[in-house]
Order: C-alpha cells, then sequence, then structure tokens
C-alpha cells in the first residue's frame, strides 16, 4: 500500500521571461508582460508530495517535519523575495517560466528524498495558472 503525503509552502519572487537570442519584438510577442524588462512577480504556490509505503515503525511516509525544513531550507530561502534571473544560479542560463522552475525544485528536492518514495511538485503561478513536475519518467 502506498500513501501520498503532502505538505504545501510559498515564495514570493520576481522574473522575467526572455530568450536572449530573438529580439525584443519576438519576445513581446511569444511572452507578452512577462518580457519585462523591468521583471514582475509572483506569489507562488507549492505542493510537493512524497509518495511511498508506510513505515512500520513511525506510521510516516515520510516525517512531514522533515519535509517542512527540507522545503525552506532547498526552495524558500533559495527563491524567495528573489529575482530568479538575476539571483539564482539555477536560472542564469535558463528561462525562469512556470514549468522550469517546477523541474527545478523537483531537481533540489530529489536527492533529499529516498530512491523508494515518489517525488511530486505543483507550482501554482497564480491560482488559476499551475505546473506540476514528477521527473522524467512519467
Amino acid at each position: 500500500m502506498k500513501v501520498k503525503v503532502s505538505r504545501k509552502a510559498h515564495f514570493n519572487a520576481a522574473h522575467r521571461l526572455y530568450n536572449p537570442d530573438w529580439s525584443f519584438e519576438k519576445n513581446d510577442t511569444i511572452f507578452g508582460l512577462c518580457n519585462n524588462p523591468n521583471f514582475h512577480g509572483h506569489n507562488y504556490e507549492l505542493i510537493v508530495s512524497v509518495t511511498g509505503k508506510i513505515d512500520p515503525e513511525t506510521g510516516f511516509v515520510i516525517d512531514v517535519k522533515i519535509l517542512k525544513d527540507l522545503i525552506k531550507s532547498e526552495i524558500e530561502d533559495a527563491f524567495d523575495h528573489k529575482n530568479l534571473n538575476v539571483e539564482v544560479p539555477e536560472f542564469k542560463n535558463l528561462n525562469p517560466t512556470a514549468e522550469n522552475i517546477a523541474v527545478v525544485i523537483y531537481d533540489k528536492l530529489r536527492p533529499h528524498i529516498t530512491s523508494d518514495k515518489d517525488l511530486e511538485v505543483v507550482l501554482y503561478e497564480t491560482p488559476r495558472n499551475f505546473v506540476t513536475y514528477r521527473g522524467d519518467n512519467e
């Protein structure tokens, strides 16, 4: 029997969607307001889920306090109140779309979750726009 355990978190961050290989006009056509050279921000909502078997000794799939602390140290401390394009090394050469942010979050958390457990990242850029990433095999 497998159970999914989820933890909700949030962070506020600025970004600009922009492809340096394109003209400003093409960037503006593709990314619209998100191409603002002065950046723009979001109040991101994050749901991190770990799925696995229940440990018979603890009754946990994962201790939620451990998951909470991991999200804080790896994601919130790294992204909160930051300009993703400028201050977060992972986005130096990667367009910080919601899709790419979700993959980066997954990649930062995956090494800390044992391989017998599945990891899922759901990232809300707005209350109506969100992405889900479960790793390359999904």
